[in-house]
């Protein structure tokens, strides 16, 4: 399970590393900082997409190979399972990107990077084509999940390709101009895309009893990851085009790398989340309740409890608590307090809130 979740991650980060390039390539040099991606960076993001999308083949590989045999046991997930033709898929679009990639410099014509980005998203597609969603439902769970995992990636590929390898923050303001109603509409496609696959495992009057299972903590940590990461983004789309406007020097830089270290731990949380069985009353009998759940959960559990939220003095304390932490961030950008800080106090309000709930819950 490990294996699978780094693999997750690693390959969120590659889908999302090469749509940036492509995309910020497209972008005239008065409207982004100066920006040196080097090539070596897209060829490893295009072999990672094929490397760590291949996790899950190996673990079903791994699941049935002492009962089929290697052969036997290629054969069938490769040519039988929608993963395994999903990844063969995946593995020949990566090849001829590999080539396209090394043969033609997207930063010299614009057609180079039109094409790369066409190829990207045929490999979201791919992706999209072994979701759980898909497996769910072939047409609606496919375009759902395509079309979350492609505004996600265009947005945090941006911000990822402008955070890390930018040169300078020069042009900053005008960056802003363009980049906040992207994010803004991506930010949007991925909360409604979301939700609607949300509901594909939990129907939104059982978001609180899934809680009592690891998936629903999970899903619960995800939404919460999300607000210190709206404040972050606030701050760097509103706060910083005022500070520029008063102050040319300000960096904006280290700000952007902070918000793009937290998409980490949303996409950590996300790729942990793909690993639990989806909430149900057999899962429940026969994996039991959350340890997290077991811990914080004061009361006596009974099957086929809900989970009703009371307020009572302790979680309307964690809740200004939290509240108060979101302030501070804020605050500290303010009075030009290390990056640093606020990332401490992003992580205090996601645990600050998730404890507001638990010990609020009856």
């Amino acid at each position: 399970m490990f294996m699978v979740i780094v693999s997750e991650i690693l390959l969120y980060l590659c889908v999302s590393l090469l749509i940036g390039s492509f995309l910020i390539a497209l972008v005239p040099s008065s409207f982004r900082p100066e920006v040196n991606i080097p090539r070596s960076v897209q060829i490893i993001a295009t072999i990672g997409i094929a490397v760590f999308s291949f996790a899950p083949v190996l673990v079903l590989i791994i699941y049935l190979y002492e009962n089929m045999g290697l052969s036997e046991t290629l054969q069938t997930v490769l040519l039988t399972f929608e993963v395994g033709k999903a990844w063969i898929f995946t593995f020949l679009v990566v090849n001829v990107l590999f080539i396209f990639i090394v043969w033609f410099d997207d930063r010299k014509k614009p057609i180079y990077s039109y094409i790369g980005i066409i190829f990207v998203v045929i490999l979201i597609m791919g992706i999209g084509w072994a979701s759980h969603a898909s497996s769910l439902d072939h047409v609606k769970g496919f375009l759902t999940h395509t079309s979350h995992f492609t505004a996600v990636s265009i947005w945090v590929g941006i911000l990822l390709v402008v955070s890390w390898f930018s040169k300078d923050h020069s042009n900053w303001l005008n960056f802003l101009k363009w980049f906040s109603p992207v994010a803004i509409i991506c930010f949007s496609i991925t909360i409604v895309s979301g939700l609607i696959l949300m509901t594909f495992v939990v129907e939104f009057n059982e978001y609180a009893n899934a809680w009592m299972l690891p998936y629903g903590q999970l899903l619960l940590l995800k939404h919460l990851s999300i607000i210190p990461l709206l404040v972050y983004a606030g701050i760097n789309s509103i706060l910083i085009r005022k500070k520029l406007l008063k102050d040319n020097d300000f960096n904006p830089i280290p700000w952007t790398r902070v918000e793009s270290i937290l998409i980490l731990v949303v996409f950590s949380i996300t790729a942990a989340l793909g690993q639990q069985s989806p909430p149900s009353e057999n899962i429940l009998k026969n994996e039991g309740l959350s340890k997290l759940f077991s811990f914080f959960y004061q009361g006596q559990f009974q099957q086929g409890m809900n989970v009703e939220l009371v307020a009572n003095a302790t979680g309307l304390s964690l809740i200004l608590l939290a509240i108060l932490f979101v302030v501070l961030t804020v605050y500290s950008f303010i009075k030009k307090a290390p990056v640093i800080v606020t990332f401490i106090l992003s992580i205090l309000f996601i645990f600050t809130s998730y404890l507001a709930l638990l010990l609020s819950i009856q």
